[in-house]
């Protein structure tokens, strides 16, 4: 088999550009911006990082993004109260919640109330049983990436 080095970052660019194209293009046509919230609760440092290159990404794509922290002690009725404000806001179409919460955080109940339409992690059980049947409404992010560099290069999924 011919050894195939894979350019990640050439994949991610291109695939930035047409995400680009495509937030704008929606933008025009029905006038508002795809729109993602990202809750972080606490400040571990590696968290705080990921988020911010959400924003950050969010901004060059043209989307409109929202990042909401709250303290490490934050209650679950707190991060409920946000995701339920959030499930119901019209300009935010995706909600992702940074993993792992603080320890009085039941993270299942958090995935559980994040509205499955706009569940981008793909956790909740609704958009978990999409992926497994062929029909998924989102993609876990890490996976999704990986499919696209295969395609990008004609390396079949199923060469193992």
């Amino acid at each position: 088999m011919a050894e195939i080095i894979i350019d990640g970052k050439a994949v991610a660019a291109a695939v930035n550009a047409e995400n680009a194209r495509k937030c704008a293009e929606l933008t025009e046509k029905y006038g508002c911006r795809p729109g993602l919230a990202v809750v972080l609760i606490g400040d571990d440092p590696a968290s705080q990082v990921y988020v911010s290159s959400k924003v950050k990404k969010c901004g060059e794509l043209g989307i409109y993004s929202e990042k909401i922290v709250l303290p490490k002690d934050a209650t679950q009725a707190q991060v409920l109260e946000v995701i339920a404000l959030l499930n119901g806001n019209p300009q935010i179409h995706g909600i992702l919640v940074q993993s792992p919460p603080p320890p009085q955080i039941d993270e299942e109940q958090i995935i559980l109330s994040i509205d499955p339409k706009k569940d981008v992690d793909c956790f909740h059980p609704y958009n978990v049983g999409r992926l497994n049947i062929g029909d998924p409404v989102f993609q876990p992010c890490t996976p999704a990436g990986v499919m696209e560099m295969l395609r990008e290069y004609g390396i079949s999924h199923t060469f193992c």
